[in-house]
């Protein structure tokens, strides 16, 4: 009985060691030489920080054609270019990493394990870069992050699931990369404010739990989702500012409960297949501005309830197989822009041909027998969308505080390549991000309507501060942790990969000298992202 004993105990000593190596292994980890003697930390929250972003740099950035990382050198993180320290908010003596802002960098690599060590920033902005691969399990450590923007990217995979993970998250924005598979019902039931999906290869339909979302914008344009908008959209009433559906192959009927949200100041439901009549409940949508129900197959009359809106400024029902609309939509002098081209409608020009308007193509649809599947005519041809173009000034977006996008006909030098380096064979290489060719998606662009567009509008919701004034944050004295580093002293030399530890192995990216979509607006803190980008 001795011998057994013995072997349990040793056993269960080996495997309590190991857990309990766990918090560590991430440090351990990095790819950074030990620091010299000489440097000391003012505490191990910047050590943490360091060992990450030292990583990040050595082993998973491949090309940084404007420099961002150059300051990056020697132990003071603070003063590294993008990245923002603030005072914790439960010790208020202790100065952390607080904020990671790398928007626009045109930086090519990926996101490794080792970024969980910054387990205390509560915004991670990388809009307009090249990094390609899967979000790390390890980010559901960043239990503090509020903002987390990572589009005009080449992340793929199926949806980041980690990021359901993440408790303080209220800003997610994953536009434009190649993400795919179905967007999980869990998603709408996070605190989030501000939800962008689009531009993604997203697709079985929309969560029925869309309802739940406290949401002020939701955005989920140019995917390939089908199915129905659900009904549950008419919980949204309390919160919901704005909702894209343009362009996600929508069928169906659209809910009258859609007439709820009477704080709704956009709602763009265009390029899809949807059927009926327009919902009679359209005449609570009091607070709406611009509505856009183009290009689908709506029959039957455009109510004279819907011109007559209070604040409806922009009004766009063409290319669909309307018979008639009610006097008080061609009345002057309100100031309301509509457009009406492209459907059946009697005594107006720019209409369809009258093969096109014949009594089977006007019959209304009958909404309970609708099957979210598909509609009257066969899959929708979905073509690439075009990149947004900078808006005018006559045509902002929602969002105030715009910036001019970053230009993207400078082509970025070519990176050195995505090869796996060979680990030691006697440690294990951390897990590697997958493969993220960059393949064409199956989109269309949607041609602008050639209508005067209306007064810019403000959205009334997003007003948060610069990276450096956090959510919970405070800053300690010296703030100036913007400008880059001054050179290191000799004993700070940037660490160089030791010879005993095991790289990442970098997923393999394909199409680098992709030219990418600009970025038309910005989130929170850095540019807001676009209300409308696509028409």
């Amino acid at each position: 009985m001795a011998r057994p004993t013995f072997l349990f105990l040793f056993l269960f000593l080996f495997l309590f060691s190991a857990f309990s190596s766990t918090s560590t292994t991430l440090e351990a980890n990095t790819a950074v030489s030990t620091l010299p003697a000489a440097v000391d930390f003012p505490n191990p929250h910047l050590r943490r920080a360091y060992f990450a972003l030292q990583a990040w740099k050595t082993t998973a950035i491949f090309s940084d054609p404007k420099n961002f990382t150059s300051s990056w050198v020697g132990s003071n993180v603070c003063d590294y270019t993008g990245i923002y320290c603030a005072l914790l908010p439960s010790h208020p003596s202790i100065t952390v990493v607080a904020s990671v802002d790398l928007n626009a960098a045109d930086i090519a690599g990926y996101l490794p394990p080792e970024l969980a060590l910054l387990s205390d920033i509560t915004i991670l902005h990388l809009n307009s870069n090249r990094f390609c691969g899967v979000l790390p399990d390890t980010f559901r450590r960043l239990r503090l992050l509020h903002e987390l923007d990572l589009s005009n990217n080449r992340f793929a995979g199926n949806f980041p699931s980690v990021v359901l993970s993440l408790p303080s998250l209220r800003y997610l924005d994953l536009r434009f990369n190649e993400f795919e598979g179905p967007i999980p019902s869990a998603l709408f039931r996070l605190p989030l404010d501000a939800i962008f999906l689009n531009s993604n290869r997203l697709h079985a339909g929309i969560p029925e739990t869309l309802g739940d979302s406290p949401a002020s914008v939701v955005v989920l344009a140019n995917n390939d989702l089908g199915g129905c908008i659900p009904s549950s959209i008419g919980k949204m009433e309390k919160t919901l500012s704005e909702i894209i559906l343009l362009n996600d192959n929508l069928t169906g009927c659209i809910p009258p409960e859609v007439g709820k949200l009477r704080k709704v100041k956009v709602f763009d439901v265009s390029f899809n297949r949807l059927q009926g009549p327009i919902p009679a409940s359209f005449a609570g949508l009091a607070s709406t501005e611009q509505l856009d129900i183009g290009r689908n197959q709506l029959t039957g009359f455009v109510p004279g309830f819907v011109c007559g809106l209070p604040r409806l400024q922009n009004f766009t029902f063409s290319h669909n197989f309307l018979t008639g609309e009610a006097s008080e939509c061609g009345a002057r002098g309100r100031g309301l822009v509509r457009d009406g081209r492209g459907n059946c409608i009697a005594g107006i020009t720019n209409q369809r041909p009258p093969t096109q308007c014949t009594a089977a193509d006007t019959r209304e649809f009958d909404c309970s027998k609708a099957k979210c599947g598909g509609g009257r005519i066969g899959k929708a041809r979905r073509i690439r969308p075009s990149p947004p173009t900078p808006l005018s000034n006559s045509h902002k977006s929602l969002f105030s505080g715009t910036p001019p996008p970053p230009p993207i006909s400078e082509l970025s030098p070519p990176t050195k390549s995505c090869a796996p380096p060979s680990p030691m064979a006697s440690i294990p290489p951390l897990p590697a991000p997958s493969s993220c060719g960059h393949s064409t998606p199956s989109h269309f662009a949607p041609s602008p309507a050639t209508v005067v567009s209306p007064p810019p509008t403000e959205h009334p919701a997003y007003h948060l501060p610069p990276p450096g004034s956090l959510p919970g944050y405070h800053h300690p004295p010296p703030a100036e942790h913007s400008m880059p580093a001054p050179p290191p002293s000799e004993h700070l030399r940037e660490p160089k990969p030791p010879q005993e530890m095991p790289l990442p192995s970098p997923p393999e990216c394909a199409g680098q000298n992709l030219t990418l979509p600009p970025v038309v607006g910005v989130s929170y803190a850095s540019p807001p992202p676009p209300t409308i980008p696509y028409s």
